[in-house]
């Protein structure tokens, strides 16, 4: 299934601290191991070097077991081998984030104080699943130097008109807030009450547990279904004035939601990242000057996303739309779309990731092998794409067509830091130091400090300059790795000693420090 050997960037045995060694293996997409083949890897004049920086995240989706775990009623020994199985994928492609679904359905994947334990869990809603997955989800992607994003869905209460729900479910001792609607039920985003609930409800993860970020997918009101209107005219009637159309009302009430989040958010965490992974077309220019040059659904008209106002108003710290089309597309063009999400968070301070169709690559929807890693040659071209996420998982594991192969190969054989986001307020750790680089049997020893970080970055070098260019340069970074304590080690595995190491710390904001000297190796 997979035909390249995808060995993994970093085997932690521990966290990065003392007493503690992590061991920096080899690359992904089967290339040689950092070390004595690294400066062969050099870009010749019209190949430059993969960035540095870079967000590179999966959607570990759970809604209907999609993803994680499998099935409803696994043991809870079962589900924790299942999600480390998820993250060693994501370490062998080269990711650096999982962003997972813990409330699919007005429900938690953490012992919540406002609703049930998910049934996704144990196939019971409401059962205990005998653990707490979200800290055990938190913990092993922090070991593993992974960033850890929260995925919640606002309003989706049930997959069915008629659910079986636990007796005190909000939804049954508040009948008034829910409709249903195409099969589904939902609460209603036009009560400000339930604004409120649902904020709380997702708000407790974000005071409790220690996420990195906190998302939201594209289901706001419900995708249109033909000849079906949302039912909430009594709730226009009692909570607008009346003159303003039913639609602007709508959207207003998603306006709220984002907008209140984001000031919750940042008042109770100010690192935590907020971002929404919206349909990839807010509106085609023949609907209003300011769209992009397409043809397809409009995200403003069918789930009342207002998608460029959230990233004008800077209400959330990253936008992810997601542009589930190929290149060149007729109706929907990947590169159309890009150019103008490039240009609608430019000078925002809003940071861009890019969503990908995995699943259409590896189903072979999409007809070329190499579309996705074709993305990426389009991506990093544009410096307000900061990186890409893919849905789902499941798509990265199956890889049938190659296509996930190609891309790893192309574009993620080298480890990637988290982009610092500007609308994120952070302070850079003061300059670490390399204690030591000595050779090895199994390569190179670095050891370091670095007090008051979250992160620290390992970087090998030709020569003694460290500067700008060469912390840009994803050929000179060896790895990124999770720093618990003030001093730890790495193991560079199969480097041959030569050339020098530095190190770089970051917050939890991933605000990068000044380089450490670099250091020699000694023998």
């Amino acid at each position: 299934m997979h035909p390249v050997d995808r060995r993994s960037f970093l085997r932690l045995s521990g966290s990065a601290a003392v007493g503690s060694t992590a061991v920096v293996a080899g690359l992904a997409g089967g290339s040689a191991p950092v070390g004595a083949a690294a400066h062969a890897d050099e870009p010749g004049p019209q190949d430059p070097a993969p960035p540095a920086r870079e967000f590179r995240a999966m959607w570990l989706s759970s809604v209907v077991n999609i993803d994680w775990p499998s099935a409803p009623g696994l043991s809870a020994e079962e589900q924790q081998a299942e999600y480390l199985g998820w993250l060693d994928l994501a370490q062998e492609l080269g990711l650096n984030a999982v962003i997972a679904q813990v409330r699919p359905t007005a429900d938690a994947f953490w012992p919540s104080r406002f609703e049930p334990w998910s049934m996704y869990l144990t196939g019971t809603q409401g059962e205990d699943p005998g653990y707490d997955p979200l800290a055990f989800q938190i913990e092993q992607a922090h070991t593993r130097g992974l960033e850890y994003h929260a995925w919640f869905n606002p309003y989706r209460v049930a997959m069915s008109e008629e659910p079986e729900l636990v007796p005190d479910h909000p939804a049954r001792l508040h009948p008034e807030w829910v409709w249903p609607y195409g099969g589904k039920l939902y609460y209603d985003p036009g009560l400000p009450e339930v604004r409120a609930f649902v904020q709380d409800a997702m708000m407790d993860a974000v005071t409790r547990y220690d996420v990195d970020g906190v998302h939201f997918d594209d289901y706001f009101y419900p995708y249109a279904v033909a000849g079906e209107d949302y039912p909430d005219e009594e709730t226009y009637a009692a909570h607008s004035d009346g003159s303003t159309p039913i639609q602007d009302w709508r959207r207003g009430n998603i306006d709220a939601l984002v907008r209140e989040m984001h000031a919750r958010i940042r008042a109770e965490k100010p690192w935590v990242r907020f971002g929404i992974s919206p349909f990839g077309i807010w509106r085609n220019a023949s609907s209003d000057p300011a769209g992009s040059d397409t043809s397809g659904s409009e995200s403003y008209e069918i789930i009342c996303a207002d998608s460029r106002r959230w990233v004008q108003e800077g209400w959330v710290d990253y936008i992810n739309p997601q542009i589930y089309w190929q290149l060149g597309h007729p109706a929907a063009d990947y590169e159309t779309l890009v150019h103008w999400w490039s240009g609608t968070v430019e000078g925002t301070g809003v940071g861009l990731f890019i969503g990908e169709a995995a699943y259409k690559a590896v189903d072979g929807t999409f007809e070329e092998v190499t579309e996705l890693g074709d993305h990426l040659d389009l991506t990093r071209t544009l410096p307000q794409v900061g990186g890409n996420v893919y849905f789902s998982a499941k798509s990265l594991r199956e890889d049938a067509t190659g296509s996930v192969d190609d891309l790893v190969a192309r574009h993620y054989g080298h480890p990637a830091v988290v982009p610092a986001l500007e609308s994120v307020p952070g302070e850079a750790p003061e300059q670490p130091t390399v204690v030591s680089a000595r050779s090895a049997a199994d390569g190179v020893q670095v050891r370091w400090r670095a007090r008051g970080a979250t992160s620290v970055a390992l970087w090998h070098l030709p020569d003694e300059e460290i500067g700008q260019a060469q912390l840009a340069d994803g050929r000179r970074l060896v790895a990124v790795v999770r720093a618990e304590r003030a001093a730890g080690e790495i193991v560079h595995e199969g480097a041959d000693g030569t050339g020098f190491y530095a190190v770089t710390a970051y917050d939890r904001t991933w605000q990068q420090s000044e380089p450490s000297g670099a250091v020699a190796v000694r023998r």
